[in-house]
C-alpha cells in the first residue's frame, strides 16, 4: 500500500540513483492556462509535494499562495509568462529556502530581479527622456533593494548574529594584545599641557644641585 505523500513536512525527498530518482527530486513545471495554473506532474500528490519542497513551505496553502504570487510577478504583455515563471521558480529552487519566512523573502527577490530586467529592458528601448527618466530611477531602486533583501535574508539565516571582523595586529616586544572592547575613561590618562607646571614637577638638573652644594661649602668655612 502506498501512502500519500505527507505535505506538514518541509524535508526535501531525496533523489535516488538513476533516472527515476532524477525525476522525483526535480521540481516539476508550472503548466499556465485560461482558468489559472496547474502543477505538471503524471502524480498530482507526488508533484505538489516537490514543490512545496522546491519552494521551502510546508503544506498545500503555503505552495499555492506562493505560486500565485510568483504566476502574477512572471506577467509579460498583459499576461503570465511561462518562461518568465519557470526561471523563478527555478530561482527559488536554486537559494533553498527553508522555511515560509524565507519562502516569501527568496520570492520576493526573484520577482524584483525580474522586475529591475524589465526596468532595463525598458531603459535601453526608451524613446524619449520622460521614459528614460522614469525607466533609469525604477531601475535603480530596485537595484538598492536587491542587496538589501540579500542582506536580510543573511541576517535571517544567521539569526541576527552580527558579523566578526577579524584583522591582523601586531604586538612589540612587551606589549599586551588585548581582545574585546576597550573603553578608556578620561581620568585614566592625565595630560598635563602647562608647560610651566610640567617644568616644576620635572626633576632638578645636576647644575642646579652643584651650585647649592657650593654654598653651603662657602657658609661652613665662615668663622
Amino acid at each position: 500500500m502506498t501512502s500519500a505523500p505527507d505535505l506538514t513536512m518541509p524535508t526535501a525527498i531525496a533523489a535516488t540513483d538513476g533516472a527515476k530518482g532524477a525525476k522525483a527530486a526535480a521540481a516539476p513545471r508550472i503548466r499556465l492556462s485560461s482558468h489559472g495554473f496547474s502543477i505538471d506532474h503524471p502524480d498530482q500528490e507526488l508533484g505538489e509535494q516537490l514543490m512545496a519542497n522546491a519552494l521551502g513551505v510546508a503544506d498545500r496553502e503555503a505552495m499555492d499562495g506562493i505560486l500565485r504570487q510568483l504566476v502574477r510577478a512572471s506577467v509579460s504583455g498583459g499576461s503570465p509568462d511561462e518562461v518568465n515563471l519557470s526561471f523563478m521558480i527555478s530561482m527559488v529552487k536554486s537559494i533553498r529556502p527553508r522555511d515560509s519566512v524565507e519562502a516569501m523573502l527568496v520570492a520576493q527577490m526573484v520577482s524584483v530581479h525580474v522586475m529591475a530586467m524589465r526596468c532595463a529592458h525598458h531603459l535601453a528601448s526608451a524613446d524619449d527622456l520622460a521614459q528614460h527618466d522614469s525607466a533609469a530611477r525604477a531601475l535603480g531602486r530596485l537595484a538598492r533593494t536587491f542587496p538589501a533583501q540579500i542582506e536580510a535574508l543573511n541576517r535571517y539565516r544567521s539569526h541576527g548574529e552580527p558579523a566578526i571582523t577579524v584583522q591582523n595586529v601586531s604586538v612589540g616586544d612587551g606589549g599586551n594584545a588585548i581582545v574585546g572592547n576597550v573603553t578608556q575613561h578620561a581620568r585614566v590618562i592625565v595630560s598635563d599641557k602647562n608647560p610651566t607646571s610640567a617644568a616644576r614637577k620635572a626633576p632638578k638638573t645636576a647644575g642646579s644641585q652643584r651650585r647649592r652644594d657650593s654654598a653651603d661649602a662657602k657658609r661652613d668655612a665662615q668663622p
